[in-house]
């Protein structure tokens, strides 16, 4: 007898063409268009007779990249666990990132935070997926720090700038203000400060009572279009709010103005600098030129990355888009342990060089 949700071997065989044809187009439409939207924003702002050279363009030529990338990113992930959770129990996810030794599943989490080149607006969909995976809080916010607290392009300019020491000494501050930080949120038992929606759809992902062998491939992608519709359909407002309010940083913070403000050297620097980072946004590459002002003008060093890691891991847009998620008790938990931790790497940086 055939088991509910199920398909014979002839009904399946007769959808996978199809399923396979509309994945492969899906695919072949997703990618160039996702790489290009730079690209495209960049024609569009040209079209309308604009430059990027005035504050005005640039902040429009923000905002039609990152609002899209970050939806895009957004619906890709949320549909593939939507999938991997057919295969994968929410209870095999869990235990493989919790770990038996405590902290293990924060470096985890926070090793894939580091390979992967996302600024925090974009790092926000892989740690709802995870949630959605049922990962534990602490673990997920290990991610959402480290993936765009550490990354390529900032290593590379320590690297070129003050060499190799300097580099994995950014590298190792930066992974473990990540890896505490997670186990910090985690041993607090801040679970009950998630959004309602968030609970129901962990609970939900606990209880999935479906197997391997009860879904065919077409009805494993119904789950994840319905996360998709669930999912990306609850915080895309606040995801376009939230870029938006970048957009328009990005495009009319001087970079003069930073670097006078910040100035030499003093004690409060550290402190300042955390402060006057988290209203801005950008990502690594974004941020290098107000880095190379700053230390043109002879902040110190450790001034300077204090700013560069509050601006691309506390930034005021991500803090919008994670309040569709989490309630402003857990947005503030997360926000003052992280400056914490940066502003550590930033004294330490400055007794050490």
């Amino acid at each position: 007898m055939q088991k509910p949700g199920q398909q014979s071997s002839g009904e399946f065989r007769a959808s996978t063409p199809a399923l396979i044809a509309g994945v492969v187009a899906t695919v072949a439409l997703f990618v160039p268009l996702y790489l290009n939207l730079e690209a495209g924003a960049e024609l569009f702002v040209v079209a309308l007779g604009l430059s990027r050279a005035t504050p005005f363009g640039e902040a429009l030529a923000f905002l039609l990249y990152e609002i899209p990338k970050v939806l895009m990113l957004l619906t890709a992930v949320v549909f593939v666990m939507g999938v991997v959770h057919t295969f994968v129990s929410p209870e095999r996810t869990r235990a493989m990132l919790s770990g038996r030794r405590v902290g293990v599943g924060n470096a985890m989490a926070a090793t894939l935070g580091i390979v992967t080149p996302f600024c925090s607006c974009s790092a926000v969909p892989l740690f709802i997926g995870f949630l959605q995976a049922g990962v534990p809080l602490g673990v997920t916010f290990s991610f959402l720090i480290s993936a765009p607290m550490v990354n390529e392009v900032a290593l590379a300019l320590l690297f070129g700038m003050f060499g190799w020491k300097v580099a994995m000494l950014y590298l190792a501050m930066g992974l473990l203000v990540a890896v505490i930080s997670g186990m910090i949120i985690g041993k607090l038992g801040l679970e009950c400060f998630l959004e309602e929606w968030v609970q129901q759809l962990q609970n939900s992902a606990v209880s999935s009572e479906f197997s391997a062998e009860a879904l065919s491939w077409p009805e494993r992608v119904r789950e994840g279009l319905k996360h998709v519709r669930e999912i990306v359909g609850r915080v895309w407002l606040y995801i376009v709010l939230g870029v938006g309010l970048g957009a328009g940083i990005h495009g009319y913070v001087p970079e003069n103005f930073m670097a006078a403000l910040m100035g030499r050297e003093v004690w409060w620097s550290v402190p300042a600098a955390v402060l006057i980072g988290v209203p801005m946004y950008s990502n690594a590459a974004g941020i290098i030129p107000v880095v190379q002002a700053l230390l043109g003008k002879g902040a110190a060093l450790g001034t300077v990355l204090a700013f560069m890691m509050s601006v691309i891991a506390l930034s005021a847009p991500e803090m919008i888009i994670l309040r569709k998620v989490l309630r402003p008790t857990l947005i503030a938990v997360f926000a003052g342990v992280v400056a914490t931790g940066i502003m550590l790497v930033g004294f330490v940086f400055n007794a050490v060089f």
